[in-house]
């Protein structure tokens, strides 16, 4: 019998899986995620990231929509699927642009400890990482 948090966890780990960006990962991998990871929600309005601030944390979007706003000009508008935070973390530097949340959000929040061990033990969360910063760039 499952108790409440490991049914919560499954249903996590089903939202994530359905994510395309994540195809890639095995079921440990994708376990490994869920497992580095804390699920939140986010009011609408919220703040998520704020630019040119200390790369401390990324998240995937489970559900939900976000503004990404550069001098506070909309620059992009992203939504289920996405990695938001990467970019700072990965390249290790200030946040190149604000994140607020334009409906509330299901997030998945990965503390910059976390990234950088799964960066370590998942061998596939590099390529999906990568592959969201050339996305980005490109």
């Amino acid at each position: 019998m499952f108790n409440r948090k490991e049914r919560a966890e499954e249903a996590r780990l089903r939202e994530l899986a359905r994510i395309e960006r994540f195809a890639s990962l095995t079921d440990d991998e994708l376990d490994a995620v869920i497992e580095a990871a804390t699920y939140l929600t986010v009011p609408e309005d919220w703040t998520v990231m704020a630019e040119l601030t200390p790369a401390d944390k990324a998240y995937v979007l489970l559900a939900g929509e976000v503004s990404v706003r550069r001098h506070g000009e909309e620059i992009a508008r992203l939504g289920p699927g996405e990695i938001i935070g990467e970019m700072a973390l990965v390249e290790h530097r200030l946040r190149s642009a604000s994140v607020v949340a334009l409906t509330p959000l299901e997030v998945l929040h990965i503390t910059a400890e976390a990234f950088e061990t799964l960066l370590e033990t998942v061998p596939h969360f590099h390529d999906v990482l990568i592959g969201a910063v050339e996305e980005r760039h490109g």
